[in-house]
């Protein structure tokens, strides 16, 4: 009976020790969900529509690693020095680690590697090396070199290879970081030795007045807008009628850069995949701060090549929709 008894009183005490331990666990993984850390994302004229797809991907990432995410409201272009003081503030203000879109200029690489000693960096959209190559910072991005090839090949299938005798003209908001570099790299690299002309290549913000504006350029046959704000300024001078009917194709992904396709002032829109940068950058960055001994991984995202009349089939949709949100 004793025996019995004892047996009895063991196992209710293995049952209740079983309890505790699973309580202390959930108890654990409870505190820690939302104590991964703080991180903050720095990319220029942060409301800007090109973000949309990026910011979803942050947010879905966000959620999914119960991790705090903050993108940092900024306006306009800025300088490397800039950038560092926002960041800076970011750092004072608790940021553990943050994911930046490096600025153009030759300062940028060493700037961002200051950042790195203090505080875990990821890089997206672009390396920030000036020169097209690899900064050595971690980076997510689209493999921009395959985004300006894929563009010129869909122009050479448009003209069934011949393109002798045509005109272009080159457009881009700047030609001093990675991503514009290897861009126009891939786009000349499959247009040599076609027979066009490029009779001029423009960098800056363009709109449809003042001294920026691409109705003041010479005529040209075809135009290729080789990042979002390029596109959707070129769209919105063909609108007007003030691009002397040149054809454009380019690399977008906002939704204004889809209307322009919708309305049949972009011959072709070739899409990065805005929405995996997101979502990968701050999926990498929340496993460095739940292991600070481990690293950050490069990753490249694709690209689709989207044409008006495909603008509506499924896969066409899922990207749409990640523009919106």
């Amino acid at each position: 009976m004793m025996r019995n008894i004892n047996k009895t009183f063991i196992l209710i005490e293995a049952v209740l020790a079983a309890a505790v331990a699973v309580m202390a666990t959930m108890m654990i993984r409870e505190n820690t969900r939302g104590d991964l850390g703080k991180v903050s994302v720095i990319v220029q004229d942060s409301d800007d529509n090109q973000w949309t797809a990026f910011k979803y991907g942050l947010r879905m990432a966000a959620e999914d690693q119960r991790i705090e995410m903050f993108v940092v409201g900024t306006e306009g272009m800025m300088t490397a020095e800039e950038q560092e003081k926002i960041i800076s503030q970011e750092i004072d203000n608790g940021a553990d680690a943050v994911i930046v879109q490096p600025v153009a200029g030759k300062d940028t690489e060493a700037m961002l590697a200051r950042v790195e000693n203090r505080v875990p960096v990821m890089l997206v959209g672009s390396d920030a090396a000036s020169d097209g190559g690899e900064s050595g910072l971690p980076s997510v991005k689209p493999d921009n070199y395959a985004l300006g090839k894929a563009l010129a090949e869909e122009v050479l299938k448009d003209y069934a290879g011949n393109l002798e005798g045509k005109t272009l003209g080159i457009v881009s908001e700047t030609d001093a970081v990675e991503a514009s570099v290897n861009r126009r790299r891939g786009f000349e690299d499959v247009m040599k030795d076609t027979g066009i002309r490029t009779i001029w290549s423009v960098t800056g913000s363009f709109g449809e007045e003042g001294d920026n504006s691409l109705r003041a350029l010479p005529e040209a046959d075809l135009v290729a807008a080789l990042d979002d704000n390029s596109l959707t300024a070129a769209g919105e001078c063909s609108a007007s009628n003030n691009l002397h009917g040149a054809v454009v194709y380019g690399i977008g992904n906002s939704t204004e850069a889809v209307y322009y396709l919708d309305t049949g002032r972009v011959e072709c829109l070739v899409v990065p995949d805005e929405f995996n940068v997101g979502y990968q950058s701050l999926t990498e960055m929340a496993g460095r701060l739940k292991n600070p001994f481990g690293g950050l991984k490069d990753r490249k995202v694709s690209g689709t090549v989207i044409r008006r009349e495909e603008l509506f089939t499924e896969e066409n949709q899922d990207i749409l929709f990640t523009m919106s949100q």
